[in-house]
Order: structure tokens, then sequence, then C-alpha cells
């Protein structure tokens, strides 16, 4: 391992102190953010105007809350909806996740800040669990003499792996201008813990994948079941390009199932952009040649996900229309998550014909002790569409598969009224005709 620079090597207020009171930082989705670095940046309270660029917070950094802080996030998670709650600056950016690489290039904060890896024997940083939208921008900082990059080195985080020269998923010794060593805890993510609905729509889904078949999963209980049923199951040989990377593919690799032998795009290796999970995951990923962290942009591409043989993708909502229109990223007027690949792992599968795309959702929620139908037959004021009808191919829940793609608007109404809640059939028949 090769020690790093006494010159460059900076505390996290010495780092924090290098932020202008006037000035833009650059920080990574989630798991690639610097905790010992924002904590710093939050100790100060002399900023102007600092506008910052970033996604899916993973702590509740004081940072956010001092007057003269802006955060344009791409993707709210319960922190960046607490803090709007309360009425501090923040603010959602719609966008797909790999358009935001596009996005941070026009907007080129003076500041970019990433966590990395140690460095290994010839000075590079992996950048472990993220790649994501930032990567060029990093470099583009660390190369640019009227820029400042900071990288925050974390000896407990995975050294993950990219494919270089192209995509190297780390950052040299030389490239950064400021150095933090902080140990802080591991971003875990736990996987949402999956009951008798969740086995019921996974049941549902496991029909539709066949042997060899290339897997994306998005996060949560639904995805968690059919991949652990997956990997209890007859049939493997599977391939995986997915943006994010989780516990239960980690699971799907341990029983054997993966081979990534047949998918065309990436054959031998399974393919991400992020991951986030357990500590397990965390240190079965390290120094892991079969898992590779490629820029966003590459992974969430429509044209590279069709590429992919069989491509099978998993992914969840909030709501559904009697249209099949998709809310996967707001309630009402409440900004609840965000785009992500959201409609690049939907719509991206239906550039080939073999390919198939999930849209798992149980039939019902609770909203303020109530119970309400998830499939709706039209969505209340202020609800934004994040996939529209025509991308959609397969809608599931507990209740049954209604597979949507060549059926007319009736037909389609009337195929997801029968995978609906059966209370709430009746009233959604009524309801279909003025819709």
């Amino acid at each position: 391992m090769m020690g790093i620079p006494e010159s460059k090597r900076r505390s996290p207020a010495e780092a924090a102190a290098l932020v202008e009171r006037r000035d833009t930082l650059g920080l990574p989705l989630g798991p690639g953010q610097p905790k010992a670095f924002m904590t710093a940046l939050g100790e100060r309270d002399d900023f102007e105007d600092l506008l910052v660029s970033s996604a899916l917070l993973l702590g509740l950094y004081p940072l956010f809350t001092k007057p003269g802080v802006r955060l344009r996030s791409g993707f709210f998670g319960p922190v960046e909806r607490g803090l709007r709650a309360a009425g501090h600056d923040v603010q959602f950016v719609p966008a797909d996740f790999r358009r935001f690489t596009r996005l941070l290039e026009t907007l080129r904060p003076r500041v970019m800040a990433t966590i990395a890896a140690s460095p290994d024997a010839q000075g590079w940083m992996s950048l472990s669990l993220h790649s994501g939208a930032t990567t060029h921008e990093l470099r583009a900082a660390g190369n640019d003499p009227d820029r400042l990059l900071v990288v925050e080195v974390n000896s407990a985080l995975p050294r993950t792996l990219g494919l270089p020269p192209e995509a190297p998923h780390a950052i040299h010794l030389d490239e950064a201008d400021v150095i933090i060593e902080a140990v802080t805890p591991l971003p875990i993510v736990p996987e949402a813990p999956g009951g008798e609905v969740e086995e019921r729509i996974a049941k549902h889904v496991a029909p539709f994948v066949h042997e060899g078949a290339t897997l994306q999963t998005g996060i949560g209980g639904i995805p968690g079941q059919v991949v652990a049923m997956l990997a209890e199951g007859s049939i493997g040989d599977f391939g995986v390009h997915s943006e994010m990377f989780t516990d239960g593919l980690m699971a799907l690799h341990r029983a054997g199932k993966v081979s990534n032998a047949r998918k065309g795009m990436h054959d031998g290796i399974s393919v991400c952009t992020f991951a986030g999970g357990s500590e397990a995951l965390y240190t079965w990923l390290d120094g892991n040649e079969e898992v590779r962290f490629l820029p966003v942009e590459a992974v969430n591409a429509p044209e590279t996900i069709a590429a992919n043989r069989d491509m099978v993708c998993i992914n969840g909502a909030l709501a559904i229309d009697l249209a099949g229109q998709v809310a996967a990223d707001t309630i009402g007027e409440v900004q609840y998550s965000g785009v992500g690949g959201h409609e690049d792992f939907t719509g991206g599968p239906g550039l080939e014909n073999s390919d198939r795309s999930f849209i798992c959702l149980p039939s019902t929620a609770k909203v303020h002790g109530r119970v309400v139908s998830r499939i709706t037959p039209s969505f209340e004021p202020g609800t934004v569409v994040t996939t529209p009808r025509h991308q959609l191919d397969v809608v599931v829940t507990e209740h049954g598969a209604a597979e949507l793609a060549g059926l007319t608007v009736a037909e389609r109404a009337a195929a997801l009224i029968g995978i609906a809640d059966p209370a709430f059939r009746d009233g959604l028949r009524k309801a279909a005709p003025e819709r």
C-alpha cells in the first residue's frame, strides 16, 4: 500500500476550510458520500451561498440546516424529505440517474468530493461502493488547477473494481488535491423484510425467469424475495446487469446461480454502478473480480440494457393507474424518491422482444390508517408520472401478473383490475369507463 503524501493530507476541518463562503460542491449519491468532510462542513456557520449537488443523503448532516446552504438533490430519501418538511432549502432535480453525468458537467462544481478505499501499491484509490454519475467530474476537478478534488479515504471500505482503461473506478493519489483519512461507519442499507405479500408477488414473477436470463433488481422486499426464490430454485446460469448491487444478488452468486456466460454484454462479470447493503456484502465485494462498477451512463443506457440477452428487470412502484402509467417517485404533490433508473430499466428491455420488464407492487397501501388501492382509476392531483404507459410490459401484485404489452386501452384496464385487491375491483370497474 502506497502512503499518502504529507503535502495532500488534511484533517476534515482543514479540508472544509478550503470551501469558500460562496461556492459550489458536487457529491456522489449515498454510498459515495464523504461523511467526515460533510460533518466538518456542518460545523461552519459562515456560508453565504453554498450550492451542493448530490442525491440520497444517508446521514442527517447539519450542513443542510445552515443558512446560505442550498441542496439540489436528484433522489430523495428520508433525510431529504425531513429537511424539506422542516423548511430547509432542498430542491429536487428531475432527471434519470444517467443524465446526471451531463447535468453535473454543466454545473461544473468548483469542489468535488468523494469517499475512496485506501490506496494500493500503485497509488490507486478505489471508488469502492459508488461509480454513478460523478466519476468524470471527480477526475476533471483533480486535473483542473482552478478546482478542488477532496478524497476521503476510509480503510474500512472494500476495494472494488472497474474495467480499465476506460472505466478504472479509481482515483490516483496524484489527481487528488486534498486527502482526508477517516474511519467512519460503512453506509449500511438494510434489506427490507419480505412478508406473505412479497412472497406471493415473487411466485408470480418466478415463472417468467428462465435459465440463462440476465437480471436487474431494485432494492426492497419484492426483488429480495424474487432473487431468494431463484437462489433456491432449480435453474441458474444467470447474468447480472443492475444499477444497484444488493445482498440478494450476492446470495445468488453464492448459491452458484450466476455465471454471466450468456449475457452478450460484459460476459463473465456482473455489472453495477453502486452497491448498498450489509457489512457482509461489502466484505464479499472486497477485491471480487466477479463484480465490476461502471459509470451510470454506461450501465443504465437503454441500448446497453437491451444488448444483454434475455434481460429480466424487476422494479417497484408506488401506484399505477388504469391506463398503465406508473408513479414511482411522488405521492400526490410530495416528492418521495426519484427517477433513478426506473424508466431505463422499464423501457430498455422493450428494445428486444425476448426481454421482460416487471413493475411489482402490493395491491394496497395504508394511508393515514385507511387501506387504499395502489391500482387507481387516475392519480390524485400533483402526482407526477415516472414511467409512461407505453413502456410497461408486465405488472405484478400478490393477486397475479398482468401482461400489458399489445393490449388496447380497455384491455389494459381490465387486466389491471384483475390483479387489484378484490375489495376494490367493483369500484375500479365502475370508474373504468369514465377513465
